[in-house]
């Protein structure tokens, strides 16, 4: 009997494939280890959004294949779908497997096939990952697959393909599933999520998916990703006066500098993001709202950095994943006359590291005091502290030892932070 081990780069969308690749394995009678050293099949599911995303995937493979020269390596993933033909000839790689072609995989490794990746161009049909996943107590529910934008330094969209929708049917199906595994929480995932429903037939948007899964006994659910032109009035109202909505949002941004974002081709400006941000704290409360944002970008000079740094100290973000600027092959960004230099980049990208710390420290402290529903997710330590999560996204480790409460929501009291979590003890009213 074989046994595997899958490691996950990436995303949200990698995790909840990884899992169904998982469950597809299982079912057909292989098993499950974390011992690499006793695995006969490794299967990395690899990200590609930077080169040194890259970089780290042959790492990975190169390591694994010297540790045991006899296990099986199969590469699947954005790295495998984008890199494909040069990994061809990979010796370490023994079998390549697509985006689309990795729900498959039991198949592929029945027939002792090397290398199976569709054009993911010409895919038109979403691929339903149905998963009855146990082992955490949030579950992650793929909408979508894809992304019809192109932004100049992204390679996503020739990874991923153009936007493929799931159908409601099908999400509620999932929902159901997680509700009779008395999952409390649903995180709804995909690669470009504000474009749902966009090609069904007839088309449809977000708002009329969520207003679905309203009507599901689901406790909670969150989003994933959302471009803020996608934010209009009429969603922002329906989710703040939804109890089953949890206030976190995680807007793409990317600069915070007109000229950048133009260059970018991102269809909106600094100060049209800015207003959505203060439209959404003023319509919720502590909504935690976090943003990614890519230093030296070609062309982006001193003053255009400190214009994006000044924007973000004011912007009402709760946190900032920075980036350093990842020139990728095939994208319009690559062939950009003036290149920021590597060095410039890092200190760029330190600046507005401290920039998000004091801006999360500062929405930490604001939560002291707040009483709020909290997901017990697990122990945090060999005390048996609890460890859960608020709705909107922040850590919350409470002292007390009762394992009866895990997988459960519980009234809980912010007292303080501490080490950037939040700390709280039951409150009973």
């Amino acid at each position: 009997m074989k046994t595997f081990y899958i490691k996950t780069l990436g995303c949200k969308t990698n995790q909840l494939e990884s899992a169904v690749i998982e469950e597809k394995l299982r079912n057909a009678g292989f098993l499950y280890s974390k011992d690499i050293e006793k695995c006969d099949i490794y299967i990395l599911n690899s990200c590609s959004v930077t080169q040194s995303t890259d970089d780290d995937c042959i790492k990975l493979i190169d390591h694994v294949k010297q540790t045991k020269p006899d296990i099986f390596i199969i590469l699947t993933g954005c790295f495998a779908q984008l890199q494909a033909i040069e990994l061809k000839n990979n010796k370490n790689i023994d079998l390549i497997l697509g985006n689309d072609d990795k729900f498959d995989i039991v198949k592929y490794l029945e027939n002792g096939e090397t290398f199976c990746v569709t054009n993911i161009m010409e895919v038109n049909e979403f691929h339903t990952p149905y998963v009855n996943d146990l082992s955490k107590t949030r579950a992650n529910l793929k909408i979508q697959d894809g992304c019809n934008n192109r932004c100049s330094y992204c390679t996503i969209p020739f990874a991923r393909g153009y936007s493929r929708s799931n159908s409601i049917t099908n999400i509620i199906e999932q929902i159901k599933i997680y509700e009779q595994h008395d999952f409390k929480e649903v995180i709804l995932t995909g690669i470009h999520i504000g474009q749902w429903g966009q090609d069904l037939v007839p088309s449809q948007n977000l708002l009329s998916l969520l207003k679905e899964i309203e009507k599901t006994k689901i406790k909670r659910y969150r989003l994933g990703s959302l471009n803020p032109l996608e934010i209009n009035d009429e969603l922002l109202d329906f989710l703040s006066n939804s109890e089953k909505f949890c206030p976190h949002f995680h807007l793409s941004l990317q600069s915070a500098n007109d000229k950048i974002l133009e260059l970018m081709n991102r269809k909106y400006t600094a100060e049209f993001y800015l207003e959505q941000i203060k439209k959404i704290n003023k319509m919720f409360s502590l909504p935690f709202l976090g943003a990614d944002i890519i230093v030296g970008f070609p062309n982006e000079t001193e003053e255009d950095f400190e214009i994006t740094k000044n924007n973000l100290k004011l912007s009402g973000l709760s946190k900032i994943h920075v980036f350093p600027y990842s020139k990728r092959k095939g994208t319009v960004a690559y062939d950009m006359e003036n290149q920021v230099e590597e060095h410039v980049k890092k200190e760029r990208a330190k600046e507005l590291q401290k920039v998000s710390n004091q801006l999360y420290s500062s929405f930490l402290n604001k939560n002291i005091g707040q009483i709020t529903d909290v997901m017990i997710e697990k122990h945090f330590d060999k005390q048996g502290n609890l460890k859960g999560i608020t709705p909107n996204y922040l850590n919350v480790i409470i002292k007390e030892n009762n394992a009866d409460f895990l997988n459960s929501l519980k009234r809980v009291k912010i007292t303080g932070v501490e080490n950037e979590k939040l700390v709280g003890i039951f409150y009973y009213e």
